[in-house]
């Protein structure tokens, strides 16, 4: 883990000073680096379901086109005909690609904006401050 140290003479003097803006910039990388965990979380989720949704496809093309099929729409699971299931499905794979699309766009606006802010403080403390995880 992190083992703590007694500064040496010239490391100390070395230390840059930290401003309000420096501040305002560190914090928003961790805001930033903390909604980007989430977002990643919620990708994982994304990539569960649509793999579920492809494996669903995979059995409704097995499926008898006279039975009804179960499918689950919220927490319920409904009977419908299989024509009817097989739409709903296309629809709920388009769904998912869109917000695996919108939330991967966002993951990226924020690595974006993270690596900027980086430079910056980096720039500014060196190995004075650890930005990684």
């Amino acid at each position: 883990m992190n083992s703590m140290r007694m500064l040496e003479q010239n490391e100390e003097d070395d230390a840059a000073e930290v401003t309000w803006e420096d501040q305002q910039r560190i914090n928003t990388f961790s805001r930033l680096n903390t909604r980007i965990k989430a977002l990643e979380d919620r990708m994982e989720e994304i990539k569960q379901e649509k793999e579920a949704l492809d494996d669903l496809s995979t059995e409704l093309e097995l499926a008898d086109e006279d039975e009804p099929v179960l499918y689950k729409i919220g927490e319920t699971f409904l009977h419908m005909p299989l024509p009817k299931a097989l739409k709903r499905l296309e629809r709920d794979q388009k769904d998912v690609e869109a917000q695996f699309s919108k939330v991967a766009g966002e993951v990226e606006e924020i690595e974006t904006q993270m690596k900027n802010l980086k430079v910056l403080l980096y720039a500014k403390f060196g190995k004075a401050i650890n930005l990684e995880e």
